[in-house]
């Protein structure tokens, strides 16, 4: 009767943790916590739908559409010697063995063992025996409430964040060697310029200082002229500068080592790509670090489910065979043989809020990564943004500093005119020099920020495009809810 009782209520406390299994469920994501997806892009025409993470769909060799050599043999090394990706396969490497292990907890497990032992048994009159032993053992735990399988999902999860993330430190260190590299051209540009106008501006000195000599001119003239051409000087050497801190950068960027690492100066004849208008929003899908925020989510969504495991009962099956005997020489007699099977089904009651505590620490994670999964989107939705009304603007901005430059140049023109013709003094021709320089400059600056603002939109889009996705239109992933 008492064995009856027993059974009982060893199958109750089962029956309710049955029960509580099957009303457990990971949290679902609120709709509403997530970014309202917009109709359109403020700054470009298209709609958007719902559409499925695309990160790991081919981006292409999208620096190519600048059709520069240089460029595409710097983005090619920085492919395969740049640390940062190094770095970023090797977690990705660190991830998948996780995977592994975490996949191989669901498997059986076999182990051999081999021993021997000396020992005074209880009852033996405290004489001394060996006994010595070989067999094998077999481990399995049924996953009953879905532990391991979850443990599993969030570990393939993280692997799949993480390839995310190793395409998105591709696609950012493909994006610096684009706009470090052509703002290293941009300066070459207004470095021609600028000694180009010291030279003229030395001509210029030469002019003065014969007049001074003739007494055409007082020594002042002299003077402002030789101002302008040390102040110029300057200037180039400042350009020099920040060229050589350009050409270092790049030089970490495809991992070489700066004192080995040169780029001639050269034209800047790259032409300004046109990245489409009607890009749609399906390309924002495939920007791998939306993706990887997205499985970052849905991993801490199954680590939730692993902590409310822990609440149930666990499973495990054992079987052991082998041998056993005092002589080594009758380890593998038939008669020696041992074995045993077993099931072992335990549940804590007990264990000073361990498990509360897992369960608050894995939704507390769940919430902080809903909380960055919507930061990650409303940053992709701002990048595209700011680059297409940076272009927008620019584009605006070249047109009117290209009307100041054609005016600064007549200006400058009429002036050199009238000075040797002696009709103005030397300061107004010295003015009409610095103006034009200025709105040249300011011209290659604008031309340079340009080229940044269009590689920027192509890294805030997830990479390059294909021209069938022009003019269709699809929005960000979202997590299933």
């Amino acid at each position: 009767m008492k064995h009856k009782r027993d059974l009982s209520s060893r199958l109750s406390t089962l029956a309710i943790a049955l029960v509580l299994a099957g009303c457990a469920s990971v949290p679902a994501i609120d709709p509403a916590a997530l970014p309202a997806t917009p109709a359109a892009f403020k700054e470009a025409d298209g709609r958007f739908t719902q559409a499925a993470a695309a990160d790991t769909q081919p981006r292409g060799e999208w620096w190519k559409t600048f059709a520069d050599p240089v460029l595409d043999g710097l983005a090619e090394r920085a492919g395969s010697s740049n640390t940062s990706i190094q770095v970023a396969a090797a977690r990705l490497a660190q991830a998948r063995a996780l995977v592994r292990r975490a996949d191989a907890d669901r498997a059986p497990q076999l182990g051999v063992s081999a021993g021997a032992a000396r020992q005074a048994e209880a009852g033996a009159g405290g004489v001394a025996g060996t006994l010595a032993s070989a067999g094998a053992s077999l481990s399995y735990e049924a996953d009953l409430f879905g532990r391991l399988a979850r443990s599993s999902d969030a570990a393939a999860l993280d692997a799949s964040a993480r390839e995310a993330l190793l395409q998105s430190t591709r696609l950012l260190v493909q994006a610096d060697v684009a706009q470090t590299y052509l703002a290293l051209r941009a300066v070459d540009v207004e470095r021609a310029l600028v000694r180009d106008t010291v030279e003229a501006y030395r001509g210029t000195l030469r002019l003065t200082e014969r007049r001074v000599e003739a007494g055409d001119v007082a020594e002042l003239d002299a003077a402002r002229v030789r101002t302008d051409v040390a102040a110029t000087e300057a200037e180039a050497l400042a350009l020099d500068r920040q060229r050589a801190q350009l050409e270092h950068a790049l030089a970490v960027l495809v991992g070489e080592t700066a004192s080995n690492f040169a780029i001639p100066p050269a034209v800047w004849s790259v032409p300004l790509p046109h990245v489409p208008a009607g890009v749609p929003s399906t390309v924002l899908a495939r920007r791998p670090d939306v993706a990887a925020a997205m499985r970052q989510l849905q991993a801490a969504q199954a680590r939730v489910g692993v902590a409310q495991a822990a609440w149930f009962p666990n499973l495990s099956l054992t079987a052991a065979g082998g041998f056993a005997s005092p002589e080594v020489s009758d380890l593998f007699k038939w008669s020696a043989r041992s074995w045993g099977i077993g099931a072992l089904l335990s549940l804590p009651l007990l264990d000073g809020g361990r498990r509360e505590a897992g369960m608050q620490s894995a939704r507390a994670e769940f919430d902080a990564a809903l909380a960055s999964y919507r930061e990650q989107v409303l940053v992709a939705f701002k990048d595209v943004e700011d680059e297409l009304s940076a272009l927008r603007l620019l584009a605006d901005q070249s047109d009117a500093q290209a009307r100041a430059v054609a005016s600064a140049e007549r200006a400058t023109a009429l002036s050199d005119s009238r000075y040797r013709n002696g009709l103005v003094s030397q300061l107004e021709l010295l003015d009409a020099q610095r103006s034009e320089l200025r709105n040249r400059r300011q011209a290659v600056q604008v031309r340079a920020a340009q080229y940044q603002a269009t590689v920027g939109l192509i890294r805030a889009l997830g990479g390059g495009w294909d021209a069938q996705e022009v003019g269709q239109a699809e929005a960000v992933p979202r997590p299933r809810v």
